[in-house]
């Protein structure tokens, strides 16, 4: 009836307008039609992904990230929507991808070298335009990486391994330290330790108490989690944040006081050449003006909590694994014991052990720790037929491409998987190109060391019917267990015993 009214083939419609309503009416009401079609005007995709609707189509997706978790959430619009598609996040067009060749274009290209992020959150916890991770100023980004490079790199890559094996026979000759009030052994505080210890000898050099900084290592991983996509209106609130910028700053403190003490010991030096480590070369490139004293303070923390946090659990798992799959733990026993004897590893032992590489690397693979990496594109692209344009954030969802393409049993812990070479561009645990991981080599050096001394003098076991199912874990920035609760209690009992009763063990 109403369409019949307004026909303006029967009827005069200025004549039906002014006797239905007033005449001011009409005008307020063309400009809000008119308003309320720019509102919810939205140009349209050709990317698959949830509508706009007015404005509640990215405020549903961004609560969906703050609710699920960065990594829940991805994978859930991947099995919605498919391999690449479009979400919304802090009202900034994202795109979602976990396919193959879209992930090898974007590594490859330098136009994908900055990350994305809450800027006040990153701003919270040191990280905006400081450091490496989630450094967003490409200009400043590049000036810092060399440092990094180095340090991972030629006679530390070397060093090692001898440290790493070092620090480990160290740690699991005082493993009582390690055990809790409820006789369960903290074998991932024991990793943690390990790698904090290994890190700190090879790139600052300074005494610390470990477990005292573990601690506060985690608690400012967990602020780093928790506001790395909160929306602006957060910091608004201080008691909302307050909590995970302590947290920051109570591991800043203790990174700067242990710089004071490291310029101290450089001023003692009579010749520098032996001890120009990662925190020495920094603290000449700030004396020289090169970089600042919080860029300086932001890279050695980034040093020592990169391994700390991400390795460590992904050892753990790497245990936990072990324990589930004895055959796998034999098998890499015997090439062990084939390689190496009784003696510990040594760097020629490391292209030789290929059933321990091969673990690893399915282990990261089916379990991985950081399954997700952040990039925002800096200009225009074509990527698979899909137009990107510049500024829009990129989220590469690598645990599900791991599982999606090529390896014969995706859903399953298997060295089958990686029985013949990988492509490189199916396999990406630490990622590659301009902004892949520095650390990648020397990350797989710490890995082979820590396993291969470990399992020398232990057999690894779980308690009856737990795995890495009973792990309760946070799917956000990555896959960190909840420790609120005793994880899963890892059962170290020496080779020697391994003939005696369970009740001498």
């Amino acid at each position: 009836m109403i369409m019949e009214t307004l026909n303006p083939v029967q009827y005069n419609i200025s004549r039906v307008v002014s006797d239905t309503m007033p005449a001011a009416t009409v005008p307020l009401l063309l400009i809000v039609g008119f308003l309320f079609l720019v509102w919810t005007y939205e140009e349209t995709s050709s990317i698959p992904g949830p509508g706009y609707c007015m404005g509640i189509g990215p405020l549903i997706s961004h609560g969906r990230f703050l609710w699920m978790g960065l990594g829940s959430a991805c994978n859930y619009y991947n099995k919605m929507y498919g391999e690449f598609m479009r979400v919304w996040i802090s009202g900034e067009e994202t795109l979602i991808i976990s396919k193959s060749s879209s992930m090898f274009h974007i590594m490859k290209h330098g136009h994908y070298i900055s990350r994305f992020g809450s800027k006040l959150g990153l701003q919270c916890i040191g990280m905006h335009e400081n450091g490496i991770i989630f450094n967003n100023n490409p200009a400043l980004w590049k000036e810092i990486r060399p440092f990094f490079t180095k340090a991972l790199s030629g006679p530390g890559l070397v060093r090692m391994i001898k440290i790493c094996t070092e620090s480990t026979i160290e740690h699991l000759n005082r493993m009582q330290e390690m055990t809790t009030k409820h006789s369960y052994m903290a074998s991932l505080n024991l990793m943690r330790c390990i790698m904090l210890d290994t890190s700190n000898k090879l790139f600052l050099g300074i005494p610390l108490d470990e477990h005292a900084i573990v601690v506060k290592i985690q608690s400012y991983f967990d602020a780093w989690q928790a506001l790395l996509l909160k929306p602006d209106i957060f910091f608004k609130i201080s008691w909302l944040y307050k909590k995970y910028e302590k947290s920051a700053k109570d591991l800043k403190k203790v990174i700067e006081l242990l710089l004071e003490q490291k310029r101290q010991k450089l001023s003692r030096m009579e010749t520098l050449e032996e001890h120009m480590d990662f925190a020495s070369q920094l603290i000449f490139a700030q004396s020289r003006g090169e970089l600042t004293g919080e860029n300086v303070n932001q890279c050695v923390l980034e040093m020592l909590i990169a391994a700390p946090d991400t390795l460590s659990v992904t050892v753990f798992f790497m245990l936990v694994l072990i324990a589930e799959h004895p055959q796998v733990e034999k098998a890499m026993m015997k090439e062990i014991q084939t390689v190496m004897g009784d003696r510990d590893i040594q760097n020629g032992d490391l292209p030789k052990l290929k059933v321990v590489e091969n673990f690893i690397l399915e282990s990261m693979r089916y379990q991985p720790v950081v399954d997700l990496v952040m990039r925002k594109a800096l200009q225009d692209d074509v990527i698979d037929g899909y137009p990107v344009k510049k500024g829009t954030n990129i989220i590469l969802n690598i645990g599900r491409m791991h599982r999606l393409e090529f390896f014969p049993k995706p859903n399953e812990f298997s060295l089958d998987n990686f029985e013949k070479s990988v492509p490189h561009r199916y396999f990406q645990p630490f990622g590659f190109g301009p902004r892949g991981c520095a650390g990648k080599f020397i990350a797989m050096v710490m890995m082979k060391s820590i396993l291969v001394t470990l399992l020398k003098r232990w057999h690894i076991q779980t308690l009856q019917g737990k795995g890495l199912d009973d792990i309760p874990k946070s799917n956000d920035l990555s896959l960190h267990p909840n420790e609120t609760q005793p994880l899963l209690e890892i059962l170290f009992i020496p080779r020697s015993n391994l003939g005696k009763s369970c009740h001498d063990e």
